[in-house]
């Protein structure tokens, strides 16, 4: 028999009116415990790319019918829906691990002390950007897999994975003000390295809208243009942001930069090889769903890689925490 301790009458309405202060009142997670919650969130936002490809690509995109339930009289997957319905329930089932993975990382944030709250509101970010993109995606099966929608839903999901790395990334640093380790020069490449990484993600969905992988085995639209041209404009994009990371690798090594950018430059770009043999590879072998699917997963890492570039061009040292009053502390609770 469990023992559940009873909670007296004020404990109790304070769990109710906001649990997250009644969490971090009685629970101190250790800095690694944080680190490995954000970690866990950024590698669900990997996961669920990987897997919403993997719908795609089996031609299971409208094996669910309708959203939010599966079909008209289920809220689960039927035996009628076969292989096509397995597959995308399991994916909308991973959105509620998704969502798990967020809410630690956002209970560990509030719950380190010092409170932290640059922290949290990062893992409130998160978990908004999958609510959000949860109705995006319900409204891609409504609309019959629009591809102008499923393009908005990987983009909304890049964006994830982005706010993601940017918290497991704050985890390891402290809060003081951030100190440059580069020039400005450097920074300035580091920001067109970006930019270009952002154009190369977004022509990217254009090349699954307007190519072969529809996402399900009946008449879907499509988007009206050649993919093959756009797949070339892809791949002139991705030379174009391998340059620039291979320029920025040199420049660091000219300057003598601090370890930190150079490991993480020459990181991006042993992973922009990888990705650019897969992506030749599977044009050259006319899009088998395998390499579309490790495709989609290179561009996740690519992503990630950029970021991590840019957050390694200065270091926030640790400071004293902005512990707040219980009218503030009440007022961020406010969404739990």
């Amino acid at each position: 028999m469990v023992y559940v301790p009873k909670l007296n009458p004020a404990d109790a309405q304070a769990a109710l009116r906001n649990p997250l202060s009644f969490i971090a009142a009685r629970w101190t997670p250790n800095p690694r415990t944080v680190q490995r919650a954000a970690l866990a969130a950024l590698v669900m936002s990997v996961v669920i790319v990987v897997t919403g490809g993997a719908v795609r690509l089996t031609g299971s995109g409208l094996g669910c019918p309708t959203w939010p339930t599966c079909t008209d009289d289920s809220l689960t997957t039927t035996r009628a829906m076969g292989f096509h319905g397995i597959v995308e329930f399991s994916n909308r089932m991973l959105t509620y691990v998704l969502c798990a993975a967020v809410g630690w990382a956002i209970i560990a944030a509030r719950s380190q002390k010092p409170w932290r709250r640059s922290l949290t509101r990062l893992g409130w970010a998160q978990f908004w950007l999958v609510m959000g993109n949860a109705v995006l995606g319900g409204i891609v099966v409504l609309v019959g897999l629009n591809p102008y929608t499923v393009a908005a839903h990987f983009l909304l999901a890049s964006a994830l994975t982005a706010v993601a790395t940017v918290m497991w990334q704050r985890t390891r640093e402290g809060d003081g003000e951030p100190r440059p380790l580069v020039g400005k020069a450097v920074q300035q490449l580091v920001w067109f390295l970006v930019a270009a990484s952002v154009l190369l993600i977004a022509v990217g969905t254009v090349v699954t809208g307007a190519g072969p992988h529809a996402g399900d085995s009946s008449e879907v639209e499509r988007i009206p243009i050649d993919w093959e041209t756009v797949a070339k404009l892809h791949a002139v994009l991705a030379w174009i942001v391998v340059t620039l990371t291979f320029a920025l690798w040199f420049v660091l090594r000219a300057v003598d930069a601090p370890k930190g950018p150079s490991a993480r430059t020459r990181d991006l770009f042993l992973i922009l090889l990888g990705q650019g043999v897969i992506g030749y590879v599977q044009y050259f072998t006319h899009l088998p769903e395998a390499l579309v699917g490790l495709h989609m997963l290179g561009s996740c890492l690519v992503w990630i890689g950029v970021l991590r570039v840019l957050l390694a061009l200065r270091e926030r040292p640790e400071a004293v925490a902005d512990v707040p009053g219980p009218t503030a502390e009440a007022t961020v609770g406010t969404p739990a």
